[in-house]
């Protein structure tokens, strides 16, 4: 794969924004810095982000990184519709990086009308007015990217408020290390010559991609995967978590024909931070699955820190999808099909 054929099928950057994601993210907390914010997670009853796609993802990835230290349930809604559990004492985060998204605009409208705080991350748009308007608190965070693309931006601040409500705490080393492991990282994977993103993209061509993980550090990880194969390689990919696909999801493998299950190949995403039961159930998971599917991959991340770990392995499944974009030969950057139903929904 040389330059030259990244140029012509990429002509919109998307290469250049995946190995632009650490400074994103490093930019996106630091635009969060200057937030006052008038609540403390101990004086609320809960924190709730709305959001769809790439503007939601750095939510659920926060609440992976603060569910075990949170001191308020920290949730995720992809809806027109809050749970009926938000009201005053609750604390609404929009975040729509168009600042145009329908479900999060109708989201704000409940989550106001409900008494509930609310902060706002965007790039601009209708949400960014009503931020304004309104005196909330607002994270702006550069445009011109696709959503998905800014998840630096987003997640950085997001991860940025939470820190300062004192949903968890983030150590300047812990940010350091991320920082600067990502950055290295970024150039190493970017080598078109030879890389683990790009041999596993060879492995993952002509395959519907599985990514399995545990329940914790590693779960909104696999999500992240799982949306950008869909969105940069137009591919199908799915996943589970375990312990929960052994109760259910691992019988499917037993009866389905061969050449269904052929069609697979499995890519486990592991964590140190793993409960002990949890890597037993991957192992022997593998032993029972690995014959029964095309391939069946399992990865670690890098860093010492749950905070490196975390984005070193975003960093990893981003590269991923760019480089099975390349083999199979789509633009990773347009998502025509998503705006046609866009289209259709606005009547146009």
């Amino acid at each position: 794969m040389t330059p030259a054929q990244i140029a012509e099928l990429d002509p919109r950057g998307m290469f250049g924004a995946i190995q632009a994601f650490p400074d994103h993210f490093r930019d996106g907390w630091v635009r969060a810095a200057d937030l006052e914010p008038p609540h403390r997670a101990t004086d609320l009853r809960q924190v709730v982000l709305v959001g769809m796609g790439g503007s939601a993802i750095g939510g659920d990835l926060v609440r992976t990184f603060v569910r075990d230290r949170a001191p308020v349930p920290f949730s995720v809604v992809r809806d027109y519709q809050l749970p009926a559990s938000v009201s005053a004492g609750s604390l609404v985060i929009a975040s729509s990086y168009s600042g145009g998204t329908e479900e999060t605009l109708a989201a704000y409208e409940e989550a106001a009308g409900r008494g509930a705080a609310v902060y706002v991350v965007s790039s601009g748009g209708e949400l960014a007015d009503i931020a304004g308007q309104n005196e909330l608190p607002h994270v702006l965070i550069p445009g011109g990217l696709q959503p998905r693309a800014a998840l630096g931006y987003s997640l950085g601040a997001v991860l940025r408020i939470a820190d300062r409500l004192g949903l968890c705490s983030v150590p300047e080393a812990e940010f350091s290390e991320a920082v600067e492991l990502t950055c290295n990282r970024a150039e190493a994977l970017a080598d078109t010559n030879a890389n683990e993103a790009l041999s596993l993209a060879q492995e993952l061509e002509g395959k519907v991609a599985v990514v399995y993980t545990g329940p914790g550090l590693m779960e909104a990880v696999g999500v992240r995967w799982r949306n950008q194969i869909q969105e940069n390689a137009k591919q199908l990919a799915f996943g589970n978590v375990f312990a929960e696909l052994n109760h259910n999801e691992i019988m499917g493998w037993e009866a389905a024909p061969e050449e269904i299950r052929r069609m697979f190949h499995v890519v486990v995403l592991r964590d140190p931070g793993d409960h002990p039961q949890i890597a037993r159930r991957m192992e022997i998971s593998r032993g029972l699955l690995a014959e029964r599917v095309a391939g069946w991959t399992e990865l670690s991340p890098k860093g010492e820190s749950r905070l490196a770990r975390m984005l070193s392995m975003i960093q990893l499944g981003d590269f991923v999808s760019f480089y099975l974009a390349m083999r199979v030969g789509v633009n990773p950057t347009p998502v025509e099909t998503i705006q046609e139903l866009k289209r259709t929904l606005a009547g146009r």
